[in-house]
């Protein structure tokens, strides 16, 4: 992307994505960051209203140290579909901050906020992953606002999680069924928590030994360094999992059993666990790709189908029935349009077969595997020679996409932020975007409308 004409090359691009906004996009927000954000998620909706939703998002700021890092709790308004008009979609400032979102809780973060889940059950419930071994947990809502200023104390979490022996910065899930937290690192492990073990533990503290498995305690603030919140509760792991011969880089839970996940990391592999048979793989996928894997998401609709991004560039597509050949990794598919490394892939929550991946060229791409092999493809496909499956390019960041999240609250609406510190010099872009209906609605009925729409600009038309 930047070999040749370097800076020129990713300023075109995004200026012949900009001119193409108003056709692309039903809604579109760019937020201008201070600081990157190397995670985003959405949060509880708040409010509904007759043209826009009002809804929690969770963002972080990762600094230079002149002032502490963050997590930060913002109110967004998302437009409703159909509702903004073209010209005004269209119309922002890359350097400016969107309306639309504005800061409402800052949480003084014991070290960088590497990623950001929230807790199914209850979406207030937010685990972040640090530069520590630890897993922190914080209820957002009854955190005190706090004001980042240098030299101002850490806020404490709610709860720390405490198993790995090494630095567990990036893989964390939350379970869609129990309040179960999941998590990978250097230690090449995968530890288990449940939430729930820190009630019983305040329940039975009395009778059960300090930094024992579900006791509460604040051995894990001292070893890693974090003193001020040294007096968080601690839990100890439900289960610690050995099986990966490098750093763990992403886990995800099966959406149908909280005792079934998988985990991917840099030694190529994809594992599936079973909490219920012990702390070995169920099954080891060797070479699930030709590179170190960054990420993995788990089909909500279709527990059989699994999705790996890797360093090769590529998205895999992997059935749990028959996930190997020979030993070998067997994908059922390939996607291959990324340019560089792929750091982020998620289903769809409103369509089993679609899902987007994020990748290092700056682009994000929604594919639909069922779109792959047939020969006429959706109406919505952007080019004759787009790889097998690739129907939407969201090409409005001009760096490194390093997360997204779809909206479960409002269709087809996405977050994603790019780390824009190698092309502007620092800083980050968080846009809140959703595509035309016309790009994924069934063709026949695009086409309808599209009929429809043309006979009555001919009713409309001045008579001569």
């Amino acid at each position: 992307m930047r070999e040749r004409g370097g800076r020129t090359t990713v300023d075109e691009r995004y200026t012949q994505w900009k001119s193409l906004v108003p056709v692309l996009y039903d809604w579109l927000a760019n937020h201008n960051l201070v600081w990157p954000s190397l995670s985003c998620r959405w949060g509880p909706q708040l409010e509904q209203a007759t043209y826009k939703n009002r809804q929690r998002l969770y963002l972080s700021e990762q600094t230079d140290g002149s002032v502490p890092n963050t997590l930060v709790i913002a109110n967004c308004e998302v437009v409703k579909p159909r509702v903004a008009a073209a010209e005004h979609i269209s119309q922002f400032n890359e350097e400016a901050r969107s309306p639309f979102v504005k800061k409402y809780k800052t949480i003084i973060h014991p070290g960088e906020v590497n990623r950001i889940r929230e807790l199914p059950q209850n979406s207030k419930i937010v685990a972040t992953h640090t530069d520590s071994p630890d897993v922190l947990i914080w209820d957002v809502e009854a955190q005190p606002n706090r004001h980042a200023v240098l030299g101002a104390a850490e806020s404490r979490p709610d709860l720390i999680l405490t198993g790995h022996q090494e630095n567990a910065e990036f893989a964390l899930a939350m379970c869609p069924t129990e309040p179960f937290v999941l998590s990978g690192g250097k230690d090449k492990s995968v530890v288990l928590w449940s939430i729930q073990d820190h009630i019983s533990s305040i329940m039975d503290s009395a009778s059960k030994s300090p930094g024992s498995p579900g006791s509460s305690g604040s051995k894990a603030a001292a070893k890693s360094g974090n003193e001020k919140s040294s007096d968080s509760p601690t839990i100890g792991p439900r289960g610690v999992y050995h099986g990966h011969e490098d750093t763990v880089e992403d886990v995800q839970f099966c959406p149908s059993s909280p005792q079934e996940f998988c985990s991917v990391g840099d030694d190529s592999c994809l594992i599936l666990w079973d909490a219920r048979v012990g702390t070995s793989p169920v099954v080891k996928v060797e070479k699930a790709h030709s590179a170190d894997l960054h990420c993995v998401d788990w089909n909500p609709h279709d527990d059989n189908l699994i999705l790996t991004g890797s360093a090769d560039n590529s998205v895999r597509m992997f059935d749990r029935r028959n996930l190997t050949t020979d030993g070998v990794g067997s994908p059922i598919f390939k996607f291959e349009g990324h340019k560089a490394a792929v750091l982020c892939v998620q289903w769809s929550p409103d369509k089993t077969s679609v899902f987007g991946s994020a990748a290092e060229d700056g682009f994000l791409n929604v594919w639909d595997h069922e779109k792959v092999g047939k020969k006429k493809e959706h109406v919505g496909t952007r080019m004759p020679n787009s790889p097998p499956g690739l129907f939407f390019q969201h090409a409005g960041h001009r760096d490194k996409v390093v997360d997204f999240h779809w909206n479960s609250s409002d269709p087809w609406t996405i977050v994603s932020v790019s780390d824009d510190g190698e092309s502007t010099g620092g800083g980050g872009t968080l846009q809140i975007w959703r595509m035309s209906d016309l790009i994924y609605r069934p063709e026949e009925e695009v086409i309808a409308e599209l009929e429809k729409f043309k006979s009555h600009l001919t009713t409309c038309a001045p008579k001569t």
